[in-house]
């Protein structure tokens, strides 16, 4: 930081100015810490407290239009790297801001635009991971302007690369769909095996936001599977799940029923374990999802991954898939943390 940004001035001639540092005042065994803090614009009636601390002298900072106070310059940093969703006070401290969650939805961060802002000196953002389902309120980030004063021209090449990738930070807000579901196999068709996937995918689609508005038990009948997703997809329907069917047996025609169904893209397989026959369909823009049965016995697979983006509004590919492999490794922890892990936390 440049020395000119100080300037020694006589404690009675400070009144208007701002402190350049924090003072300190200790009273034995009752208190000790910052009695003014460092941006502190001096009134006329501290002067006699400051004497009594003992200040006769103080630096204050002494800035032109090439510098910006730590304070001024998060602020703009930080209006500069908010965008949909993004909530943040207007009350710096320490040059510091955080960006929150304005309602629940799913994290967008554009990470390489992220990756350039932090490469210019004297700013910094750090962030938990795009794509995170994220509640109202919740710290999304953290965002400074390092010194205590910026350079004009530093402070502008940040705002720059934040405004030319805008929004660097956005919340979707979840759609809340009508979802529903087909749960296949004929041995729950016939009785022989009771199912347990539809109250899994209920309790999923209530903590999202959305509901189940109708669900139905099919054999592994190819025809009937096909013919029943058109009767869904003629329907005031914003999501179909099926479950099963979705590996190599013989049996197991789901996969091949969405297709049947006259989907405009289909999606076999994900990077992801557990998960890796997960199979993603689109008509038009309603999604719909294979689940193979490591749903059942798995708490979070890669159906909990992909659910927020569906509903977010978004489309994700094959490549999308292909890229969950990077965090995409459930550890099967003896007690699931999850979303407080590694797992689905990609760059």
């Amino acid at each position: 930081m440049a020395t000119t940004a100080y300037k020694k001035i006589k404690v009675e001639e400070a009144v208007g100015l701002s402190l350049a540092h924090d003072i300190t005042e200790i009273r034995p065994d009752e208190f000790k810490g910052v009695a003014f803090a460092k941006g502190h614009t001096v009134q006329k009636n501290d002067i006699c407290r400051l004497m009594k601390l003992g200040k006769r002298h103080l630096y204050i900072l002494d800035l032109d239009d090439t510098k910006i106070h730590e304070d001024q310059a998060v602020l703009e940093i930080v209006q500069a790297l908010a965008g949909p969703g993004i909530l943040f006070t207007n009350k710096p401290k320490e040059g510091k801001l955080e960006l929150l969650a304005a309602h629940d939805g799913l994290l967008k961060i554009n990470v390489d635009a992220l990756i350039e802002f932090n490469m210019i000196p004297d700013v910094m953002c750090a962030s938990i991971h795009t794509n995170t389902p994220v509640k109202k309120g919740k710290k999304l980030a953290g965002t400074r302007a390092i010194p205590l004063v910026i350079d004009r021209t530093v402070l502008d090449d940040a705002i720059a690369i934040a405004k030319d990738n805008t929004p660097v930070f956005e919340v979707k807000p979840f759609k809340k769909a009508k979802v529903r579901l087909i749960v296949t196999g004929s041995e729950v068709f016939n009785g022989l095996i009771k199912d347990k996937f539809e109250p899994i995918i209920k309790k999923k689609m209530l903590a999202i936001g959305s509901r189940l508005v109708e669900s139905t038990i099919l054999p592994d009948d190819r025809l009937l599977i096909a013919n029943t997703l058109k009767n869904y997809l003629s329907k005031d329907t914003d999501l179909i799940i099926t479950t099963g069917g979705m590996s190599v047996d013989p049996d197991d025609v789901t996969r091949f029923a969405i297709k049947d169904a006259g989907v405009d893209q289909l999606f076999y397989s994900a990077a992801v374990l557990p998960g890796a026959m997960f199979q993603l369909a689109y008509k038009g823009d309603i999604p719909i999802v294979g689940i193979p049965a490591c749903g059942l016995y798995h708490e979070v697979t890669v159906f909990d991954l992909v659910l927020p983006r569906l509903l977010a509004g978004e489309k994700p590919d094959n490549r999308d898939m292909a890229r969950l492999a990077h965090g995409g490794l459930c550890q099967n922890c003896d007690r699931c943390m999850y979303p407080k892990c590694s797992f689905g936390k990609s760059f």
